[in-house]
């Protein structure tokens, strides 16, 4: 390819970046208020759903991916926030250690599949590969092809044994997310947020287009498809996850039974604050 077309292919890529950040910039703006409207019906829902998912034993895996800073750990915190850790339960690996280097690349992973009665979120999974380990030469070029080829059958493996396996992309467009990196940095509440590995996905942004591009290629399927989340609006695309994520998942409403508090029992009865005086409480700043 000459360098001419290679600069021709760059400018219609940032054009198409641009194309996207201008429906986001036009579509209406949530306030709070509606915001918090919406996603507490969704929560509802969500405690529905997991009601359902004890009660018929539905073993879910839910896979979050995306380009750096696209939101995802927010849409994983909204969807976990109102249900049991229990059932909904968020797996974040880090880097594998020496001794899980020299496993079956996804053995780590199978370690933290649902039993029944489990949705299991990866905050980034076996796509690790796909991704960063491609673009920053953690993998070699024959782990990555072997990589490409086994995981549509590692997948179908997943499907057959009865777990449903939905997948998310969060895509964000080249200017958000340099505001969102720049807001890591100026926020100390946030900057633990910014790794190598972040500023190195600023550094290469081409290279991390190209490495989404051929995985969603190769590794979506009709059993299971790539769903791709634009994420330039935090608020709407947590609304529009979470809805999606209800709507792969054939639920009803469970009902639970009622709790009654009952009276409390005075037997036995003493003056059990003058017990706890004794002890140190910690300055009462606020």
């Amino acid at each position: 390819m000459s360098k001419k077309k290679s600069k021709g292919d760059k400018k219609k890529s940032k054009k198409a970046e641009k194309n996207v950040e201008a429906v986001a910039a036009e579509r209406k703006k949530l306030s709070t208020k509606e915001y918090e409207a919406e996603i507490y019906k969704l929560h509802v829902e969500l405690v529905k759903l997991q009601r359902w998912v004890q009660e018929k034993g539905v073993r879910a895996i839910v896979v979050f991916e995306g380009r750096d800073a696209a939101g995802k750990g927010g849409v994983i915190k909204r969807i976990s926030e109102r249900v049991s850790p229990r059932v909904f339960r968020v797996t974040a690996l880090p880097a594998p250690s020496e001794r899980q280097k020299t496993q079956m690349y996804f053995q780590r992973y199978i370690e933290h599949f649902p039993a029944a009665g489990e949705i299991i979120i990866f905050d980034r999974s076996w796509y690790n590969r796909a991704g960063v380990e491609r673009v920053m030469n953690f993998c070699t070029k024959d782990e990555y092809q072997r990589f490409l080829h086994y995981a549509p059958m590692f997948e179908q493996a997943i499907v057959d044994a009865g777990i449903v396996l939905i997948k998310y992309w969060f895509d964000v467009g080249m200017d958000e997310q340099e505001r969102r990196f720049r807001a890591r940095i100026e926020d100390p509440r946030k900057t633990w947020k910014l790794s190598p590995m972040d500023v190195g996905s600023f550094d290469r942004w081409y290279d991390y287009s190209r490495a989404r591009d051929d995985m969603l290629k190769y590794t979506s399927t009709e059993y299971a498809p790539w769903n791709i989340v634009r994420a330039d609006s935090k608020k709407h695309a947590r609304l529009n996850c979470i809805s999606h994520l209800l709507s792969q998942f054939p639920y009803k409403d469970v009902p639970g039974e009622k709790v009654k508090l009952g009276k409390r029992s005075t037997k036995g009865s003493y003056d059990d604050e003058a017990m706890i005086e004794q002890f140190g409480t910690i300055p009462e700043k606020y």
